[in-house]
C-alpha cells in the first residue's frame, strides 16, 4: 500500500512560503518584545528615559507627548532632560514645563545643559529635581519680549498711505502698517508685565526659591551656568555625564542603564542642509507678524 504523503512533500511550494512567513513573524515578534521606544535594546536592564529640547521652542506636542510616556511607563526609573535651547514662545514654554512639574512628581528628573538654556529654554527645566549646568552654559534671561516691525512710516514716503480698520483702539497693536499710540504701547506694556509676573512665579515654585531671589536676577540678563549657580538657578556644574551620574543616584542605580531617547523627529533633507528641524521650520513659517516669547 502506497504510503501517504505529508503536506511538504505534496505542496513543497507552499510548504515553502509558510516557512518563511512564520519565520518572519517570529524574527518580528523577538524584536517587539526587546525593542525599546527609542530604538534601544533593553535585555533586563535598568531604564532611564532621556528628553531633548534642541532650538528654538515654538510647539510643545512632540516634546510634552514624549514625557507623558517617560512619565507613565512604570520601568522608566528616571529622566534626565537634555536643553540646549534659547527660548521660544510662551504658551509651548509652558506646557512643556507643567509636563515637566508633574514627571518630576514620580521619579527623579535631571535636567543637563549644553551650549545654551536660556529664557524659555531655562524655564522648562526649572520643575526638574536637579539641574546640572556647564561653567560656560548661558543660561538664566528670565524675561519677556515682544518683536515686531512697522513700516508705515516708509510706505508714507513712498506716496503710500495704510489704512487699517478696526472695533476697538487696542486691536490695532502690533501692526505693520501702524506706529503704537502712547495707549498702545502701555497695554502692550502691561502685557508683558503679567506674563513677566507668571515666569518670575514660576520659577520661583520650580527652584524653591523666594520670589524676590528670582525678581533680583529676572532683569531679562543672560548668566553662565558658574553664576546661576551662585544666584541658585542650578544646582551643579558638570556635563552630560555628570548630569546622568547624578540621575543614576537619585534613582538608586549601580551599573548600567538603558536609555530610551526622544521625542523622534525626522530629518529632512532641509535640515541635513541647513541644520533647522522640521518644527523649528513651522514655527518661524507660521509666527504671525509680532510674538511674545521667553
Amino acid at each position: 500500500m502506497e504510503a501517504k504523503l505529508r503536506f511538504s512533500q505534496r505542496h513543497p511550494v507552499l510548504f515553502g512560503i509558510s516557512m518563511i512567513i512564520l519565520a518572519v513573524a517570529l524574527v518580528a515578534g523577538v524584536m517587539a518584545f526587546f525593542e525599546s521606544p527609542s530604538g534601544s535594546f533593553s535585555f533586563g536592564q535598568v531604564k532611564i528615559g532621556r528628553v531633548n529640547v534642541v532650538g528654538p521652542i515654538m510647539e510643545s506636542e512632540a516634546v510634552v507627548s514624549w514625557i507623558r510616556t517617560l512619565r507613565e511607563d512604570e520601568s522608566i526609573k528616571g529622566v534626565l532632560l537634555r536643553v540646549n535651547s534659547p527660548g521660544g514662545a510662551i504658551a509651548p514654554s509652558q506646557e512643556i514645563y507643567e509636563a515637566v512639574s508633574k514627571l518630576a512628581e514620580v521619579k527623579p528628573v535631571v535636567a543637563s545643559y549644553g551650549t545654551v538654556a536660556a529664557s524659555g529654554g531655562y524655564y522648562i527645566s526649572c520643575p526638574a529635581t536637579k539641574i546640572v549646568a556647564n561653567p560656560g552654559t548661558i543660561t538664566g534671561s528670565i524675561g519677556v519680549k515682544a518683536e515686531f516691525m512697522t513700516f508705515g512710516a516708509a510706505l508714507e514716503k513712498l506716496g503710500i498711505r495704510p489704512e487699517v480698520l478696526a472695533t476697538g483702539r487696542y486691536k490695532t497693536t502690533g501692526t505693520p502698517l501702524k506706529d503704537l499710540t502712547s495707549e498702545q504701547r502701555a497695554q502692550l506694556q502691561d502685557l508683558l508685565s503679567d506674563m513677566q509676573d507668571q515666569f518670575v512665579t514660576d520659577v520661583a515654585k520650580g527652584r524653591g526659591m523666594d520670589e524676590a531671589e528670582v525678581r533680583a536676577v529676572a532683569d531679562g540678563r543672560g548668566i553662565t551656568g558658574r553664576q546661576a549657580l551662585v544666584y541658585g538657578l542650578v544646582d551643579r556644574l558638570g556635563g552630560q555625564e555628570d548630569a546622568v551620574a547624578l540621575l543614576k543616584k537619585l534613582c538608586g542605580i549601580s551599573g548600567k542603564v538603558t536609555l530610551l531617547e526622544g521625542p523622534e523627529e525626522e530629518e529632512s533633507l532641509l535640515r541635513r542642509l541647513i541644520g533647522v528641524g522640521s518644527s523649528d521650520l513651522k514655527g518661524l513659517l507660521q509666527a504671525p507678524g509680532w510674538v511674545f516669547s521667553y
